[in-house]
């Protein structure tokens, strides 16, 4: 029943697009007489390195959106609309259609005259642009034709410098420290990296009324060759057009002094004040300076809003600078409640936090957050509580800068760092047995802006496992039972150390993301131990406090990079790979650190954990959740988003991966990775998603359809892609943000 009621969804939302595709074609009613609809624009050029798609930003008029860049959906949706306003139905189906783009003749005039500029700008001097149309009944078609010709070269290149001091000071007497080069394209962005060059350099160094206005090109041309000599002229300083030309003048700091906005204090220590202030007394005023100063405060939790102001001494070069803050509410209270449902049985949680920001007046920022969660659990027989319950504590105490011994004054000044103490408590209380997990860490992250790039060292991570208490029908028939697959499990239902270090990286610009992380647990007991010679337990691992410790190494890497077609259309790519293996006092991965396959942000044609590892089929759902991890994943997707409208968005999608384990396990069998074999076990999955997007948070929905599925009984299944079955082979995910 459920699936018949899938292919009627199916189907009508087919109809739809279909409907509106076609009414796509009636929009002349929307066209005044003698205008045509424009229905595409094309930029072409016929110079492989011209990037045709880039000047399509040049272009002022462009045709209607299309969903996926291929219907033509929103202008169809308008188009259902009647003329008649004063119905609702007309008025919705105009605000969440696109009305028609009528073609404007002068627009498309500017816009070669722009793609000319656009061409004269990157070198080519001789470019052209020719615009042909196509007029088929209402409708027009454009192309605009970029022929760029040969691009200009610097040949000679000369500094004109109108300020000794300057000029000794930039030392260009040296010809390569210059920035612009004989054999350089000649182009406006060439000539613009000069002038933001020395203008940046002369503004940190104390030449506070410097601006790139006083930096002038002249260029002269050789006939016939293709060749430009230019030269830089570096104007004296003019203060206003009345007074004389002089040398630029060079500023020094003379006082800094904070002012609190408004009645209140900002309750911080001087010291913090001054170590996160790069603006410093009798030093030359810096435009970085004030920018890392801006940053600084602007880290500083206990502070809201920053503004740094300069005033000029009198008949002198001193500046004087006045840094006015003001400060956040010391404290604050948040709620948060969750809905929850894990393989279908219905839960809530709801977390209260307490923050301090500003604990030692050092803008120390203290968390305590208090959670709990209950879940209705049903179909287990033999238990007596059939519920779930958790309630945990963390605590988390954050410095704004980096917390060690033997660390300069200027290190710490130099180093955007905060430093970070966690500890919490976790007791979970399910009906096959009861788990406290204490942790506490030590960690440090730090960021460097302008390359995009955050850091993460934990330098230390203690996890202790606790298992109080299991039921005796659980600990029978899965944990005792020598014909039940046991030893993952076991290794998982016992008291366990989990001591690690790791370092990770993080870059992303906005296009381009990559993660790396490391983590290595267990050496240093393991090297104590070894050296005291200490004792084993009945499996032979060594102890601390008589309870077993975890080892192993764990490597991830993570890519993904966006295109983006047009304003309403994108494609992304995303690949993740991650390996762990355990070793010495370890034959098995600690279950928080086994790698699980499906889910929102895996292969979105299985459930969350219901992927691997390999070719394993799991087949009993009260102890799967265990088996089906691994210690190696292959995560690969691409996606094409696209807006639809108001602020939904649409996506069609093709995952691909799956986890193994790296030694055999009875437990798991075809689970373990082989180089001959592995590509043979890649789970497919494609489908379609809808986002709600607001901007500051998205909420996904995800469907998932297998498409080769390597755990596998008849060929139907295995090639569900050919053979498709909703009650087998979907899986709808609902999560928030994208997957990539």
């Amino acid at each position: 029943m459920r699936e018949c009621r899938l292919h009627a969804h199916s189907i009508s939302l087919l109809l739809f697009i279909v409907a509106v595709m076609i009414v796509g074609c009636s929009t002349q009613k929307f066209v005044p007489d003698k205008e045509y609809l424009l229905s595409k624009v094309e930029v072409k050029s016929d110079v492989d390195d011209v990037d045709a798609a880039m000047l399509h930003q040049y272009v002022r008029q462009k045709a209607n959106s299309k969903w996926f860049s291929l219907f033509n959906v929103p202008l169809g949706t308008y188009s259902l609309a009647g003329k008649d306003t004063t119905k609702w139905i007309n008025r919705t189906l105009k605000s969440i259609g696109e009305k028609p783009v009528i073609y404007d003749s002068a627009q498309a005039r500017l816009s070669c005259q722009d793609l000319l500029t656009a061409m004269h700008n990157m070198g080519y001097m001789n470019a052209s642009v020719s615009l042909s149309k196509k007029i088929s009944g209402k409708k027009i078609a454009l192309k605009y034709d970029v022929h760029p010709g040969e691009p200009f070269y610097i040949r000679n290149v000369d500094y004109v410098i109108d300020d000794p001091v300057i000029e000794q000071l930039l030392g260009l007497r040296d010809s390569s420290k210059w920035g612009l080069h004989r054999g350089m394209k000649f182009t406006v962005a060439n000539l613009d990296n000069e002038r933001k060059r020395i203008t940046n350099l002369l503004q940190n160094e104390g030449y506070y009324r410097f601006n790139k206005d006083f930096i002038r090109f002249s260029a002269d041309s050789t006939a016939n060759l293709r060749e430009v000599d230019v030269v830089l002229h570096l104007l004296r300083y003019k203060p206003n057009n009345n007074a004389e030309v002089t040398l630029h003048p060079r500023y020094f700091i003379g006082s800094v002094e904070y002012v609190a906005i408004g009645e209140d204090e900002v309750h911080l220590r001087q010291k913090v004040l001054d170590d996160n202030n790069m603006i410093e007394t009798g030093h030359p005023y810096s435009a970085r300076a004030l920018q890392r100063t801006y940053n600084n405060l602007g880290n500083l939790a206990a502070l809201g809003y920053t503004n740094i102001g300069f005033t000029e001494r009198k008949d002198t070069t001193l500046l004087d600078c006045i840094i006015h803050l003001s400060r956040k509410k010391p404290n604050t209270i948040s709620f948060q409640p969750e809905g929850t449902n894990t393989a279908g049985n219905l839960g809530a949680a709801a977390s209260v936090t307490w923050t301090n920001r500003n604990l030692f007046r050092g803008s120390e920022q203290l968390s305590i957050e208090l959670r709990g969660a209950f879940e209705a659990i049903t179909g287990l027989e033999g238990y007596q509580n059939e519920n779930y319950t958790e309630f945990g504590v963390e605590t988390r105490l954050e410095f704004p800068r980096f917390v060690a011994p033997f660390l300069s004054r200027s290190f710490r000044r130099n180093s955007r760092a905060t430093s970070e103490l966690s500890i919490s408590y976790d007791m979970q209380n399910r009906p096959e047995f009861h788990r406290r997990v204490f942790s506490a860490a030590w960690r440090y992250k730090w960021s460097d802006a302008r390359h995009f790039t955050t850091y993460r060292f934990d330098l230390l991570d203690l996890n202790y496992i606790y298992m109080p208490w299991i039921s005796p029908t659980f600990k029978t028939e899965y944990l005792d039972n020598a014909s039940s697959r046991n030893a993952i499990l076991r290794y998982n239902y016992e008291d366990l150390f989990i001591t690690k270090i790791g370092f990770g990286v993080n870059y992303n610009n906005g296009i381009r993301a990559f993660r790396a992380n490391i983590e290595t647990s267990g050496n240093l007991l393991s090297a104590i131990s070894h050296m005291s010679k200490g004792k084993k337990n009945e499996d032979g691992q060594y102890t601390l406090f008589n309870i077993a410790y975890a080892q192993y190494v764990k490597f991830d890497i993570d890519y993904s990079r966006v295109w983006r077609i047009d304003k309403h259309n994108s494609f992304g790519v995303h690949g993740a790979l991650g390996i762990a293996y355990p070793y010495g006092n370890s034959k098995v991965l600690p279950f928080e650190k086994r790698y699980f396959g499906g889910g929102a942000n895996s292969v979105r044609g299985w459930n969350v954990r219901g992927l691997g590892p390999g070719k394993f089929k799991g087949t009993n759902g009260a102890i799967d959740f265990i088996n089906q991890t691994g210690d190696m994943k292959l995560d690969l997707s691409a996606e094409y988003r696209t807006y639809l409208f108001w602020k939904i968005d649409g996506a069609v999608f093709v995952d691909a991966g799956n986890i193994w384990t790296l030694r055999e396990y009875e437990e798991q069998p075809g689970g373990q990775f082989s180089f001959k074999d592995f590509y043979k076990e890649i789970a497919v999955a494609y489908g379609v998603g809808f986002r709600l997007n607001f901007g500051y948070f998205l909420l996904r929905f995800d469907m998932g359809m297998k498409a080769i599925n390597p755990a596998y009984e008849t060929k139907e299944e295995h090639y569900a892609i050919i053979h498709p079955k909703l009650s087998r082979d979907f899986a709808f995910h609902f999560a928030v943000g994208l997957p990539f």
